[in-house]
């Protein structure tokens, strides 16, 4: 007789054998009614709804929603295509959002079909679809992006509502940013004799700039006969010029994100104390600090250490070529990662502190950072010398998270992006918050991202005169809940608070 064992053995490698074959959204057929209970019972696989599963990891906890929002897309583009066939597209308004590279979950995702039930469809985790008893446009206003149906860009501009211009703004501006001319919005808007669309697009075009093609509307639409009245539909948004902008959805997105949000840290953030003026009693405060800072950045990361074995790695007490103990011990080698790491961003910190343009500096180091934080899991054998190479080259996702980060080409575009705005901005309190928040938004490392963004605010904190700040390991869930709203809903404020109250403490300490 098999040994239990050797049974889930067995249905691990026909679980394994469907990945192969790139099935990662599993239906009945796929494998046997044993495998699928096995591997359910033992935490490799969780049930969408019925006769329909996605692989999970065996170290999830019940009722965590990582898996779900990983396979959140995939699973619905194999859904959909099995169940209408060609006959469906998302809505006009998650079409956009995802032509400028919103990945975001949706708690509701819009369907439309012919086919449709106009009906709810529960999923897990509080998120479901609708699909709308709904007629398609034509064929050559659909595309596919990752196997998902979705309205072409000048499409989706014409086919959304007012009302969305105003809720999504940062969406809706990204995707007018990316319509080289008016020719493509023309050619539907003429067949259509949509006159109160083009008056809409017209004050959204002008509103961002770019005034010839909202006078190309409005002058063609005009010459044959259609009352074109143009209304500015982005009500109560700051006007943003993006005459001259990338050609990077990701990019414009986080330029517009970045103009809207720094007004709103500025009411919330403490105003920027003096200039440091005495460099060494500024670094004195933060060497003292660093106990207490890498107990508290590793454990946010979910690392167990104690300040006592940080203490002892940074003193060079430990050897993980021949301490087994300390050889297999993955906290320690964090711990001497984030020491390497503390030093390294030190250096930056003294050019910062002499007047160097912090979003320069950073630019020039961030790498070197990064670098010295996985260099001791790369000499003991844990990670490949490739890992030290720099951005990642694959997907990446974030436990519990909705926002899914940006793909990997995009991360070599969105980082320069990310600099230059640094290296532009006036305000210091715009430069920590948004440093911060853009960081780990744009998640440009497999791993380690939120120590480098910890790391990138308190370089940003020294250079507008803050104290260097320690996030609490107590306060992990009010931090991340206030970055994962500001990454999905795009509202910066309580974010903005959070830090700024944790400054505030900061300068009330004696030592500050």
């Amino acid at each position: 007789m098999a040994l239990p064992s050797e049974k889930l053995a067995e249905s691990l490698e026909a679980l394994k054998q469907l990945r192969e074959k790139g099935i990662l959204v599993i239906q009945s057929k796929d494998l046997s009614r044993t495998h699928r209970e096995r591997l359910v019972k033992n935490g490799f696989l969780q049930q969408v709804m019925k006769g329909w599963y996605i692989p999970s990891r065996q170290d999830e906890l019940p009722g965590e929603s990582t898996a779900w929002f990983t396979s959140f897309w995939n699973f619905c583009s194999i859904y959909l295509n099995k169940r209408f066939g060609n006959a469906w597209s998302l809505s006009p308004e998650q079409s956009l959002s995802l032509q400028v590279g919103n990945w975001t979950v949706p708690k509701q995702l819009f369907v439309r079909s012919p086919k449709g039930r106009n009906r709810v469809t529960l999923l897990p985790h509080k998120t479901s679809f609708f699909d709308a008893k709904y007629p398609l446009p034509s064929q050559k206003e659909i595309e596919l992006i990752d196997g998902l149906r979705v309205f072409s860009l000048p499409s989706a501009l014409l086919a959304c509502s007012a009302k969305f211009f105003i809720q999504n703004s940062t969406d809706v501006k990204t995707a007018l940013s990316l319509i080289r001319d008016a020719s493509d919005i023309l050619n539907l808007l003429l067949v259509g004799g949509h006159s109160t669309i083009a008056g809409r697009l017209a004050g959204a075009f002008r509103n961002i700039g770019r005034d010839h093609i909202a006078d190309e509307i409005v002058k063609t639409m005009s010459l044959v006969g259609y009352d074109v009245r143009e209304i500015d539909p982005f009500e109560n948004v700051p006007n943003i010029d993006l005459s001259h902008q990338s050609q990077s959805p990701y990019v414009n997105r986080m330029r517009i994100m970045w103009q809207q949000m720094r007004i709103l840290v500025m009411k919330h953030f403490p105003r920027s104390p003096d200039r440091v003026t005495n460099i060494s009693t500024y670094l004195k405060r933060v060497e003292d600090v660093y106990l207490t800072d890498a107990y508290h950045s590793l454990s946010i990361e979910g690392y167990h250490v104690t300040t006592e074995l940080i203490e002892r790695v940074r003193d060079g007490n430990w050897n993980p070529y021949n301490n087994e103990k300390d050889k297999q011990h993955i906290a320690a080698l964090s711990a001497r990662g984030y020491w390497q790491a503390f030093k390294a961003v030190e250096k930056s910190l003294v050019t910062v502190l002499k007047g160097a343009n912090p979003g320069k500096i950073f630019e020039n180091d961030h790498q070197d950072w990064y670098r010295e934080m996985f260099a001791p899991s790369v000499a003991a054998g844990i990670l490949k010398p490739v890992n030290l190479a720099g951005y990642r080259n694959e997907s990446v996702y974030i436990r519990h998270s909705m926002h899914v980060p940006p793909n990997s080409t995009a991360v070599r575009d969105l980082i320069p992006a990310l600099c230059n705005l640094l290296i532009q901005e006036s305000e210091p309190a715009v430069r920590v918050v948004l440093g911060h928040f853009f960081f780990v938004y744009i998640h440009p490392y497999m791993d380690g991202n939120g120590r480098l963004g910890r790391f990138l605010m308190n370089v940003m904190l020294a250079a507008g005169g803050y104290p260097w700040t320690v996030i609490p390991v107590q306060q992990r869930n009010e931090y991340m809940t206030a970055l994962e709203e500001a990454s999905v809903q795009q509202n910066i404020v309580p974010f903005s608070k959070f830090l700024g109250n944790l400054v505030v403490d900061t300068l009330k300490e004696k030592d500050f």
